[in-house]
């Protein structure tokens, strides 16, 4: 039997992965079967979220320990190299567009895939190698003392983020949640237009942007309350009225086109803006991400703020993370970074970090801060230790804090598949108070008071089975006859539209409105007036009772239920169980045995890419 038809008879390839080896083959009978399946199988990497095949290891793209006769790596490659369907560009040329697959050292890409790395890097370079003149630092020094007064600490970091700033284009400012990420931004923009007011310039046309329409609104919450803080230590009103009020979703900011993939803002019609600031950089797919970076001017800036930690994003690539290994670990400050402290310091170093040499020769210039000081909880969670533990991939450390009930906050439901067992009463009670809210943006605000998270969307203990005995238990038994929708009930968006500005992840509520006419209501840009539509106009969209922990993403919630599978399975990682817990605000259960639990945290949610390596080369433009 040939590898391909091995694979697919197996239940290993997806239609759509056998069909695209079926097609080559069509188009072409002698191409060899090795070809058509390494084919099959990087269409399949995609749909995994890796950006590429690596020919050593076919295997672990599969999940399982299949017995599968594999070619020789090297004997692979060659064979590729010589197929007509395959690309091997030197160095970082765009490959033939007329060709679908592309061999790159060790990964064989679907070529649109290898184009979006080889583009965001290429843009990345670009926007982190210019250097924004950073004009008369030392008159800085007031404000700085003012906006950190702490800075001469051991290891204000928030302090260093806003110091990089002023000279470097492309920042990114990482931390677990509560460690200041957008207070740190919000201090670090009011220094921005301090230095633009010092120059006799205008004050710099900022963007706040989230993969998300919750994760933006949450964002410019955020920046709101810090500039309240702000104002309340005296910072100067001019200053405080020039940043921003209000985000977007990155999908608004480049400017959706009705029934097209591409956007409006692009390299030839870049954004309007001197300094854009994205959160939740860990959820930004390849794709989304080149075509942010391709819209970024050179001059502009762009801070990216995110979690490493967490889950990468659904779709293909682990963007944030390949960033970061480029740009290293931020510990160590260039010559130039050096003296630019030692003036916000008015000539003091302040026992700052080391300097070593200046920028010159480095392959990557965007800098890190990755920030570590406390962790945003309400009085009611201590979540810090376990997120610790589980972070750390320290299973005995997490068991002993979850059975030891010292947490506060924090439940384990050990050996529970089914929070309906344990909760119901208390659960029902929230879901029903969501169709008698006063009025749709109440009710936006109450669903986000509590929700159920699943490692899987599929089987028993997944989001899907869960909904819909949620859904039976809230119409009760026969009582929608088959309708789709229902007063109360919540939803998930599971497709982009680009028309109605909906995109994957948002979430609203089904509600009669003041006809009787039952309506879908989403959240819009002011919180107190969500956006309407017909039910039956909507995008592909399920219940949101229960979610996935990847569409919860950019969400928090007042109580999370987490819930894994009574079974191992390969989706678990520690990711996935860290970025499930901090979507806590006030109350953590935990539903797990203690097998799942530790097989979920002896993985990592890796994935394949050369995006990393990409960055690390001195590109030149």
């Amino acid at each position: 039997m040939s590898l391909l038809d091995a694979l697919f008879k197996s239940g290993h390839l997806r239609t759509l992965d056998h069909a695209l080896a079926q097609s080559l083959r069509r188009l072409d009978p002698s191409t060899p079967d090795t070809v058509l399946a390494a084919a099959a199988l990087a269409s399949l990497a995609v749909a995994k979220g890796h950006a590429g095949l690596p020919l050593a290891q076919p295997q672990a793209l599969l999940g399982t320990d299949a017995a599968i006769d594999w070619p020789a790596p090297a004997d692979w490659a060659v064979q590729l190299a010589a197929s007509r369907w395959v690309a091997a560009p030197e160095s970082v040329a765009a490959a033939d567009s007329h060709v679908p697959l592309v061999l790159e050292r060790d990964l064989l890409y679907l070529r649109r895939y290898r184009e979006y790395e080889r583009a965001l890097a290429s843009d990345l370079q670009r926007i982190a190698a210019y250097r924004p003149d950073g004009g008369d630092i030392a008159a800085l020094a007031p404000l700085f003392a003012q906006l950190f007064p702490q800075a001469d600490g051991e290891d204000d970091r928030q302090a260093r983020a806003a110091a990089l700033s002023l000279q470097h284009a492309l920042l990114l400012v990482t931390g677990g949640p509560g460690t200041g990420k957008t207070t740190t931004t919000t201090r670090l923009l009011a220094l921005l237009i301090a230095q633009a007011k010092l120059a006799g310039c205008a004050p710099p046309r900022i963007a706040l942007a989230a993969p998300t329409g919750r994760a933006a609104e949450r964002m410019a919450e955020s920046v709101r309350q810090a500039v309240q803080s702000l104002a309340a230590v005296g910072l100067d009103v001019d200053l405080l009225a020039a940043l921003p009020s209000s985000g977007t979703t990155l999908h608004r900011l480049l400017g959706t086109i009705p029934d097209s993939p591409r956007f409006r803002h692009h390299a030839d019609h870049p954004l309007p803006f001197d300094v854009v600031v994205v959160d939740e950089a860990s959820m930004i797919d390849l794709p989304l991400m080149a075509k942010l970076a391709d819209a970024v001017a050179t001059g502009t800036r762009l801070v990216l703020l995110g979690d490493p930690d967490q889950l990468p994003s659904v779709e293909a690539g682990d963007v944030l993370a390949a960033i970061l290994a480029a740009a290293g670990d931020g510990e160590t400050l260039s010559a130039d970074d050096a003296e630019t402290w030692r003036l916000l310091h008015g000539g003091s170093t302040g026992g700052r970090g080391r300097a070593e040499g200046s920028d010159e020769g480095q392959p990557f210039a965007g800098r890190r801060v990755h920030l570590q000081r406390g962790w945003r909880q309400h009085g009611s969670l201590q979540l810090a230790p376990l997120a610790t533990a589980v972070r750390a991939g320290e299973a005995d450390a997490a068991l002993s804090l979850l059975r030891g009930g010292e947490l506060s906050g924090v439940h384990f439901h050990e050996d529970t598949a089914d929070p309906l067992q344990v909760a119901r009463a208390a659960l029902l009670e929230h879901w029903q108070s969501l169709a008698d809210a006063a009025d749709p943006a109440e009710a936006l605000a109450r669903a986000n008071r509590l929700r159920i998270l699943t490692a899987l969307r599929e089987g028993p203990h997944g989001a899907r089975a869960l909904n819909a005995r949620i859904e039976a238990e809230l119409t009760g038994p026969g009582a929608r006859r088959g309708a789709a929708h229902f007063h109360g009930q919540l939803l998930v968006v599971t497709e982009n539209n680009y028309r109605q500005h909906l995109f994957n992840g948002d979430t609203g509520i089904c509600l009669r409105d003041e006809h009787g006419e039952l309506r879908a209501w989403f959240p819009g840009d002011d919180p107190a007036q969500p956006r309407v539509f017909h039910p039956a106009a909507l995008p592909a969209h399920e219940s949101a009772f229960a979610m996935t922990v990847h569409k919860a993403q950019g969400s928090e919630f007042d109580v999370v239920w987490l819930l894994l599978p009574a079974r191992g399975n390969r989706v678990l990682s520690r990711e996935l169980v860290y970025t499930g817990l901090t979507r806590a605000r006030r109350e953590l259960h935990l539903a797990a045995s203690e097998s799942t639990l530790r097989d979920a945290l002896s993985r990592h949610a890796h994935r394949w890419s050369g995006l990393g390596r990409r960055l690390r080369k001195k590109l030149i433009f």
